[in-house]
């Protein structure tokens, strides 16, 4: 695979940011690794980050690159600070740097499949959260979105925190704002799903402090109907959990091609 380090400028940031970026690359004598091409503009995996990480720490906790190689699928992990993926009350506009800027930016730069059925986003903790909430929002942009350990109620979360965030970091991203009913509550935006909202994957440690939030998503994910995949199985809010995660995840993404050209 090519490992980019990709810094570029933000529009509506209004600064300079980076993302890391697996694009794939047919390899047939590498030892100790395939390395698979898809028919066509590869398709491409939004891969966000958690809380206190940046989008360097797949790549350094996990081995996503050796898990990718022989899929042909490319992966685009940006940056996004502290923001939970949203639109800050006082800070930045992640959100829509996010859903509107980084995809446009994307296929500039890169040659990326722009189709549906090619098009997945997950993430981990606060990832898990703003990969939730971007496929709820914005469904017929993704064949799929999974979450790893997400804060999955952060309206709950705010207001009842069994192991406390920074209260600076509710206060930057949302301020005095009411959460609970807004489309920053993916508990309500599961809630108020259609038919077209993509399937869903939702993965959580028993043992994990987030494990009450993901079961409250759940429970309304599914009496609204939508498919989601469950996977609470014992495990913590910790790398041991999502490396082996991140592996079912890439298992069970819609791919058009489990057999891309170039592969062993």
């Amino acid at each position: 695979m090519a490992l980019m380090r990709c810094d570029f400028f933000s529009e509506a940031l209004g600064l300079s940011t980076s993302m890391t970026v697996l694009l794939p690359q047919r390899a047939t004598s590498q030892i100790g690794m395939s390395g698979g091409v898809a028919d066509g503009d590869p398709p491409v995996l939004y891969l966000l980050h958690g809380l206190t990480d940046d989008d360097t720490i797949w790549l350094r906790r996990t081995a996503i690159e050796r898990y990718v190689a022989p899929l042909g699928l490319a992966v685009v992990m940006p940056q996004a600070a502290r923001s939970f993926y949203t639109d800050e009350a006082h800070g930045n506009r992640y959100w829509t740097f996010l859903s509107e800027e980084l995809p446009q930016l994307c296929q500039s730069f890169f040659r990326l499949s722009d189709r549906r059925e090619d098009t997945f986003v997950a993430g981990l903790s606060m990832g898990g959260y703003g990969a939730v909430k971007w496929a709820l929002r914005d469904p017929r942009r993704f064949a799929a979105a999974a979450s790893l350990s997400g804060a999955l109620d952060v309206a709950h979360r705010r207001d009842h925190p069994t192991r406390p965030v920074d209260p600076a970091v509710w206060h930057t991203v949302w301020g005095d704002q009411h959460v609970p009913g807004t489309d920053d509550d993916t508990v309500a935006l599961v809630r108020r799903a259609g038919v077209d909202t993509p399937p869903l994957y939702v993965a959580c440690g028993t043992e994990d402090f987030l494990y009450d939030d993901n079961l409250r998503f759940v429970e309304a994910a599914r009496a609204q109907g939508v498919p989601v995949t469950v996977d609470l199985s014992p495990g913590a809010h910790d790398w041991a959990y999502w490396d082996a995660k991140i592996q079912d995840v890439l298992a069970w993404l819609p791919l058009r091609s489990r057999t891309p050209t170039g592969g062993h």
